[in-house]
């Protein structure tokens, strides 16, 4: 048995703000919004989805933000999606280099940290 890859990642959101997250999701950081599978949708949460880049957002009805684990996104033109963020009222954040990559963090309209990388 070997595992290949991660096929989704899913993170957490309060009930009933799915319009936030697809204005951030899909909205600020170009990830399309997909139809939930019909059995899902009454679940609540919204899933975003563009080829082999797969963010489910899920309700929990214990919500609390992720804020140290998080994912990293692979972006192109950092700066040109930083100055959108900025001008949409998000607070982004600068770390420490990391050889090979710019980068930056952002929180979700719900408090999940986000890493956002472009390539050197």
């Amino acid at each position: 048995m070997t595992v290949h890859r991660i096929d989704h990642v899913q993170l957490a959101m309060p009930a009933g703000r799915e319009d936030e997250a697809a204005a951030f999701y899909a909205g600020l950081l170009g990830i399309p919004l997909v139809p939930k599978p019909p059995h899902l949708a009454p679940r609540g949460g919204c899933w975003f989805e563009d080829g082999d880049l797969k963010i489910h957002l899920g309700v929990d009805a214990d919500f609390r933000p992720a804020r140290k684990a998080h994912p990293a996104l692979i972006v192109d033109d950092l700066a040109a999606l930083v100055h959108g963020l900025i001008d949409a009222g998000c607070a982004v954040t600068d770390d420490e280099p990391l050889a090979g990559f710019h980068r930056v963090y952002v929180d979700d309209p719900f408090g999940n940290r986000l890493e956002l990388m472009e390539p050197t």
